[in-house]
């Protein structure tokens, strides 16, 4: 594993930890790699701390867009 993969891997660790009660590990890796992607093909960088604001804000919308179509209880 390089630095660089070791980088990635220590922030979808760091992620999947947060999100734990929301999202499965599955969704923390893909929101990595999509943030990964997105980030070198729109900005050109690379940067973990780059990556990993940008899959916690992916991450955020979709545990809002989870608790929205969840039922509400006496609803």
């Amino acid at each position: 594993m390089t630095s660089d993969q070791q980088e990635y891997e220590e922030v979808s660790e760091r992620l999947r930890k947060e999100f734990a009660a929301v999202h499965p590990a599955r969704t923390v890796a893909r929101c990595v790699t999509v943030a990964l992607h997105g980030a070198r093909d729109v900005i050109g960088s690379d940067e973990p701390e780059l990556v990993e604001k940008i899959a916690r804000r992916h991450l955020r919308v979709l545990a809002v867009v989870a608790a929205e179509r969840s039922p509400r209880i006496g609803t």
